[in-house]
């Protein structure tokens, strides 16, 4: 057990207990799964809300996190890969426990992509591999060899089954471009039931994303996601009459939603300018009402039968919470087991400020938070870059930048073209200059963090993980001058090994971001790639890598690092026995405190 009195409060945050938002089976609402790091892993566990018993379901060395319930609430289902290498198979253990065994015989191994669970224990199960591209599988319960219903190079995966089981939506991209799906319905045999592609094709740059088919027995109704007005907003297309209902809900920035239990409302997910909010929409009246929440961050809800809804809440401030609009808390993390994490509440941290700057492709948001008890500043700063592209910083609680802000200095988070919760044209403006529009942005940001009096430009802190490492890699390469440490981990550090490496799904966004391969367009590879400018890299650079990435390949970060090494550069390179990024809490604490040390040692004073 591990003594909290001595422990640093960046360390309390990482290893105090806590929950995910509970998932619940659609016909046995008092059975829920969720995941807990109670363990010090990240793993999967039972609660049966009826009699408040709580079982721990998953227990693996490198953590579990993707699982979901069958309707009837009888079965966990869990994705079974390799430490952390995302290629696997479905297994499943009864809700009450007992042994795990094969959920989809007959399927190889593959990465994930998408699965949905019927109510007679068929299952369609989403695949990807390098060799044969996207599939889709029907499994039946009653042994017989799974049945092929789809089938393309292109990626495409698993949206949603129909309440009664007898329509499948699939998300694809078979006109090519990855980053805009396209919908298709079909039936349990495959034969096309509707199709909705609002892409043209592949001509128009318009997205569709499933939400999911109605909870309610024998009704058509498809909840889907459109762009047709620059932002993410649902609609509701009935497969069976082609009827599309725009809903009125004139909210700024991304809206998606999700069914109420009866079918008759939409609980609606409002992001805008990094915080977020839910209302309800009534569909036959029409109107919004607001679902009250504090102002910050929704992660995640979800609508109970009895009406009520719960959240996952926090701010920037204030760590994570499940919350319900009944009142309090919803959920407590488990008891610690032996060796487990003894239960705290981990400090809170910095509210963060907005930050709005000029940028070359318009108005930039930035978040930044100033470190309390060390002055008026300027500070060192660390521009903690984040990853996705297709994803957003927002005022929620992250135990990281609370680690920097703990020793002094300031973080300034930038959500730059290609972040999401900015309309459509921000998030889709970074194709063909991979990387370098990210940069203009952060640069601007940089520029105004100085300026202001806030950062010291002799003390800054370039750090991402995923593809905000890439862009730490890129701008120590392109922007030498302007930073004086870099943190880089599962990085894109050789963009043109790492597409041949990487898993095919990404491959695909790859071709649409660039607009092709790396021998069609190789002049774009190049210019965005961290590997062309290794050479023009002073600062000295840490990167951590996970020898199973499928993401962001270690072979790629090797080739970069022996360029760092022939030319005795100073880094480091930790190497970690995991996937991208790690599950469990010493090991990300670990490679929290080798930045820390690293900043130090290497910062001037």
């Amino acid at each position: 057990m591990t003594d909290n009195t001595a422990m640093p409060d960046w360390e309390k945050r990482f290893r105090a207990p806590r929950v995910g938002l509970p998932d619940w089976a659609e016909d046995a609402p008092d059975r829920s799964l969720f995941v807990s790091n109670a363990t010090g892993t990240y793993e999967l566990y039972a609660w049966d809300r009826a009699t408040g018993t709580q079982r721990q379901a998953t227990d693996r060395p490198n953590g579990t996190t993707d699982g979901t319930l069958s309707p009837d609430g009888e079965w966990i289902w869990w994705f079974s890969d390799t430490d952390g290498d995302e290629f696997g198979t479905w297994v499943r253990q009864p809700f009450a426990g007992g042994p795990d065994e094969p959920a989809t015989p007959g399927l190889e191994p593959s990465y994930p992509g998408g699965l949905a669970i019927g109510r007679d224990g068929t299952s369609v199960v989403g695949r990807s591999t390098d060799e044969d591209g996207s599939t889709i599988h029907v499994v039946r319960p009653d042994g017989t060899e799974p049945v092929v219903i789809y089938r393309h190079r292109e990626s495409a995966g698993v949206g949603d089954l129909s309440h009664d089981g007898t329509l499948i939506a699939i998300e694809h991209t078979e006109h090519g471009d990855a980053m805009h799906s396209a919908l298709r319905v079909v039936t349990l045999d495959g034969a096309t039931v509707a199709d909705l592609d609002d892409s043209r094709g592949g001509t128009v740059e318009l997205g569709l994303e499933v939400l999911g088919f109605a909870p309610v027995a024998g009704d058509t109704r498809l909840l889907v996601g459109h762009q047709r007005r620059g932002r993410w907003e649902p609609m509701v297309w009935d497969v069976a009459t082609g009827a599309q209902q725009d809903l009125v809900i004139e909210l700024p920035g991304d809206v998606s939603a999700e069914w109420y239990p009866d079918g008759s409302a939409l609980l609606i997910a409002h992001s805008f300018e990094a915080r977020s909010e839910l209302w309800r929409y009534d569909l036959a009246a029409q109107e919004l009402a607001r679902v009250d929440t504090p102002p910050g961050t929704v992660s995640g809800a979800t609508a109970r039968p009895d009406g009520t809804v719960e959240y996952q809440w926090s701010s920037a401030a204030e760590p994570s919470s499940v919350r319900s609009t009944a009142g309090g808390i919803v959920l407590d993390p488990p008891p610690a087991t032996a060796g487990g994490t003894p239960m705290f509440r981990p400090p809170g941290s910095v509210p963060v400020e907005d930050v709005w700057v000029d940028g070359p492709g318009g108005r930039i948001h930035a978040l930044a938070q100033r470190p309390q008890g060390h002055g008026d500043g300027p500070f060192p700063t660390v521009f903690e870059v984040h990853g996705g592209p297709t994803h957003h910083d927002s005022d929620s609680f992250a135990a990281t930048p609370a680690a920097w802000l703990d020793h002094g200095f300031a973080v300034v988070r930038v959500n730059y073209r290609g972040s999401t919760g900015y309309g459509r044209e921000w998030t889709d403006a970074l194709k063909h200059r991979v990387g370098l529009i990210e940069l203009e942005d952060i640069e601007a940001v940089r520029a105004w963090a100085v300026a202001s009096g806030l950062a010291d430009p002799a003390r800054l802190v370039l750090s991402g993980g995923s593809w905000g490492g890439y862009l730490a890699l890129l701008g120590l390469g392109r922007q030498p001058e302007a930073w004086a440490v870099g943190l880089a981990a599962v990085p894109v550090a050789d963009y043109v090994t790492a597409y041949h490496d990487e898993m095919e799904a990404l491959k695909s966004l790859d071709r649409t971001l660039f607009g092709g391969t790396p021998e069609e367009v190789p002049e774009r590879f190049e210019a965005s790639s961290p590997l062309t400018y290794v050479d023009a890299v002073k600062a000295p650079v840490h990167i951590a890598a996970g020898v199973n990435d499928p993401r962001c390949p270690i072979r790629q970060i090797e080739n970069y690092v022996d360029r760092l090494a022939a030319r005795g550069a100073v880094h480091e390179v930790y190497r970690y026995d995991a996937g991208h990024g790690s599950l469990v809490v010493e090991e990300r604490i670990k490679q929290v405190r080798m930045e820390l040390e690293f900043v130090q040692k290497h910062l001037p004073q």
